[in-house]
């Protein structure tokens, strides 16, 4: 995980670049995500400042792309999921299915030691 993250992390080469990122005035945008989706957040210790802004900005850039208490699976457009789910009677056909498929008198012919 640690060097998933050091190579996803890695676009910052200098010193100058990453006291760049500490003196960048945050959008009101991403502080509010900031704030709210990554208030339970816990990151790596292993991971350096560095690491962990750029994966703010990651998640922040994409952040569309996960589910949120406010956003249902299915949010994105185009990546719609409809899912229709039946428990009210009547049962779909494959809900009113016995248990087992033989009768009961197959099954004592299958199984003659078998007592119900």
């Amino acid at each position: 995980m640690v060097f998933w993250l050091s190579c996803l992390c890695s676009g910052f080469e200098s010193q100058a670049d990453i006291t760049a990122i500490k003196n960048e005035e945050k959008s009101p945008e991403k502080k509010l995500f900031i704030s709210e989706q990554l208030k339970e957040a816990e990151f790596n210790q292993d991971l350096t400042e560095k690491m962990k802004e750029k994966l703010i900005d990651l998640l922040f850039e994409y952040k569309n792309a996960f589910v949120t208490d406010k956003e249902p699976l299915g949010a994105i457009i185009g990546h719609g999921v409809d899912r229709i789910i039946n428990v009210e009677k009547p049962y779909p056909p494959l809900l009113r299915r016995p248990a087992y498929p033989a009768s009961p008198s197959d099954r004592k012919a299958l199984c003659p030691n078998h007592e119900e």
